[in-house]
């Protein structure tokens, strides 16, 4: 309740024009965000690559309606693929991106732009030796990435997808999905829903996860268990050694900026950990989901952002 209340507070103009202007946001920011350009971004890989971990890259943006701006996103995902691969990093990152920031929002011809932008990132990918992820977006999204995802996945077999177990749907979708070479990352879900297709109670968005992950691990598939959630992540180790998972055919993920120590940890004890790097001038509508997801984030921010 506390996280759908605060998403739909941070999307009136007003909240927005307070929070990118206050100083407190940029000390946020930077837990959670790698900087705003391209070298930042290598900067970061590099170093989370020099420490035994992997990356997946996100340029920031979404919702975008405009379809210039669409097209410099892909872009700037072309640019940071070149970026990776001349730096020697395409063996630990990919990259994740967002139907909606490539063109899917715009309202004419929106799903065929942002398939064909997610297109062009698939193939200059396969040209770097690396990987693409399309992220989940909200409800009203679902059936057209996922139709997006299957239709890129008879060029580029390597697409994951993203799944999140707050959906009601999901762990049919896990069942879809959990085929023999297909990446499929699972996760709770940041954004506001109705009750009518996701769950509302933590421990129902939980127990959800639980079966989720049970469908992936127990398929031929290559899970990517996307959780910060300390019991969740000994739950997920013992559905991994009931399956007869192997290190390699699997992964953690969790966000750049939190349980850190975790995720050296997970990484030195010869289990795969990808760490989701976001980065870009566009962190508004990323920052607030972080805020929405740690109510101890807020506070910290309301207290500095309302005290000199």
């Amino acid at each position: 309740m506390f996280g759908s209340t605060l998403l739909a507070v941070s999307r009136r103009p007003r909240v927005r024009h307070l929070v990118t202007r206050a100083p407190v946001s940029r000390r946020l920011v930077d837990r959670f965000v790698a900087g705003e350009d391209l070298d930042a971004a290598l900067a970061a890989t590099s170093g989370l690559v020099s420490r035994g971990l992997l990356v997946t890259l996100d340029h920031l943006g979404e919702d975008t309606t405009d379809a210039a701006r669409a097209a410099a996103t892909r872009d700037a995902y072309v640019a940071l693929l070149d970026g990776l691969a001349e730096n020697g990093l395409t063996a630990s990152a990919e990259v994740s991106i967002k139907l909606s920031a490539l063109g899917g929002a715009l309202p004419r011809d929106g799903g065929a732009i942002a398939r064909d932008n997610a297109a062009a990132i698939c193939a200059a990918a396969a040209r770097a030796g690396t990987t693409v992820t399309i992220d989940m977006e909200d409800h009203t999204g679902v059936d057209a990435t996922l139709g997006t995802v299957t239709e890129l996945r008879a060029e580029y077999p390597w697409l994951g997808a993203v799944l999140q177990s707050a959906l009601r749907r999901t762990e049919s979708d896990c069942a879809d999905l959990a085929r023999a070479g297909s990446r499929v990352r699972l996760v709770k879900g940041a954004y506001a829903e109705p009750a009518s297709v996701a769950f509302a109670a933590k421990a129902e968005v939980d127990e959800s996860y639980r079966r989720c992950l049970d469908v992936l691990l127990a398929g031929p598939g290559y899970p990517m268990i996307a959780t910060h959630d300390a019991a969740m992540i000994d739950h997920a180790r013992r559905l991994v050694a009931a399956h007869g998972r192997t290190p390699t055919d699997h992964e953690f993920q969790m966000l750049h900026g939190i349980r850190v120590a975790e995720q050296e940890r997970i990484a030195a004890a010869g289990t795969r950990m990808r760490v989701y790097l976001p980065y870009g001038a566009d962190w508004y509508g990323y920052f607030m989901r972080r805020l929405a997801e740690r109510p101890a984030n807020v506070a910290f921010f309301a207290r500095s952002l309302f005290t000199r």
